[in-house]
């Protein structure tokens, strides 16, 4: 980029005696030694826009794009209305830029506030922010708007999705939060381990809805435990099974988080993703990052500002519970288009097909010799023991053009239908099961 940059070296010289250095390295002196390049990346000369698009072309045709897809674990393809696409594309959205000033980010900071609205709608929740990075991120941040002098311990449920318990894991270890892990029992979390385990040091509880392993949480017992010893719940959801299920609020959450990457998102290499986070009025003070509210300008026209934002997070770092200043705008804006133009019923029917669909390829799979590991309800995802090694099934439907489930570590397999997933696809991926590994 130093083609781009107007600074030049006298620039640099100045700024760095500006500062008490002269040695530009010396800014990385905590950075370890082995971590610092010694001379110039390996990367080939610059070519010409034409050289490079074929190039590309020709790296993406390496790609395999599987048109039946049976795996989510986190990440999850539904439909996505074609205005989604048409909306965010539009140049007034397609931008990075932080809508600071509310006389020329009218546009922008509503479309933030309607996200913001049918988050809250969604879970139940009194107030929401403008998002965090992406679903595990909420998690830790929500831990970190829990903890204070007295309480600083977050129990984490095992059947949490182990990408978002390591994230909240880091964020902890970083504030010198202690996490203790409760272990799950049949696929959900051991609620007898949990009573065991809270205390008069525990913050908070942090438990995900559906879990990891697709079942659905004895959550207000959950709730019920926590609250008992003045703790707070946390829950990660997901927000197309929020349009069926009750609403984290319901449960007796005090903080609703998760991914937003099935509400307009597609599966793009893992995101984008969309962090959300809602909390109660009375944690409204801790929630970070940025808030949009609706207020009047001085003609009395319906204006919309960045609100409750004179926060240590800006002001004063050393003491802030949250340093995160972001937001993923233009996600949230797809997320706001997605769930507008589904509508309520729209979501209600994504959902009830996505339920329908995972219990019919659950029986299917039944029939095949792949039993259920866990009792009980589940949403779009189940986990089923396997007859044959999870890599063998996987290799064979691979064959088919066909993304079969996730193989966990003890060899099951995490399996995941959404409404984009046919009958017809159901069908045939068990007729290859059966005929092929028979």
């Amino acid at each position: 980029m130093g083609n781009y940059l107007s600074v030049n070296d006298t620039d640099r010289k100045l700024m760095l005696e500006k500062i008490g250095t002269s040695d530009l390295m010396e800014l990385y002196r905590d950075v370890p030694a082995d971590l610092i390049l010694k001379e110039p990346l390996s990367l080939p000369e610059g070519k010409a826009e034409m050289q490079v698009r074929k190039f590309m072309r020709q790296l993406s045709a390496e790609n395999k794009v599987y048109p039946v897809i049976f795996r989510g674990a986190g990440a999850y393809r539904h439909y996505i209305p074609a205005i989604v696409d048409q909306v965010a594309s539009k140049e007034t959205f397609l931008t990075a830029y932080t809508p600071y000033q509310p006389e020329i980010s009218q546009g922008i900071l509503q479309s933030i506030f309607e996200y913001q609205t049918m988050i809250c709608e969604l879970t139940g929740m009194d107030v929401s922010n403008a998002t965090v990075y992406d679903g595990a991120t909420a998690a830790a941040e929500a831990a970190a708007m829990c903890r204070d002098r007295r309480r600083n311990t977050v129990l984490v449920s095992e059947a949490v999705n182990p990408e978002t318990i390591e994230v909240v894991k880091t964020y902890c270890w970083a504030a010198g939060t202690k996490v203790v892990m409760v272990p799950a029992s049949a696929g959900v979390t051991d609620i007898g381990a949990l009573r065991d385990l809270i205390n008069a040091e525990t913050a908070a509880v942090l438990i995900q809805n559906p879990n990891y392993f697709g079942c659905l949480e004895h959550a207000e017992e959950i709730a019920e435990v926590t609250h008992g010893a003045k703790a707070k719940v946390i829950m990660s959801v997901d927000p197309i099974a929020a349009a069926i299920l009750k609403t984290p609020r319901e449960y007796g959450a005090d903080i609703a988080v998760g991914e937003g990457q099935p509400l307009g998102m597609p599966l793009s290499y893992g995101g984008p993703y969309l962090g959300f986070m809602a909390a109660t009025k009375e944690m409204m003070r801790k929630l970070p990052g940025r808030i949009v509210g609706e207020t009047t300008d001085d003609r009395g026209n319906k204006a919309y500002v960045l609100t409750l934002q004179a926060r240590e997070q800006h002001i004063r770092r050393e003491k802030a519970s949250s340093n995160i200043c972001s937001n993923e705008a233009l996600c949230a804006l797809r997320a706001a288009v997605y769930m507008a133009a589904m509508g309520r019923n729209g979501m209600r029917e994504a959902a009830s097909q996505c339920v329908s669909k995972a219990h019919y390829l659950q029986k299917q799979l039944e029939e095949a010799g792949f039993t259920q590991k866990y009792e009980g309800e589940f949403f779009h995802e189940f986990v089923t023991d396997s007859p044959y090694p999870a890599a063998q099934v996987n290799a064979v439907l691979d064959k088919h053009d066909i993304l079969g489930g996730l193989e966990l570590p003890d060899g099951s397999i995490l399996w995941c239908v959404t409404e984009c997933n046919t009958k017809e696809e159901i069908d045939r991926m068990v007729s290859i099961l059966k005929e092929e590994l028979a």
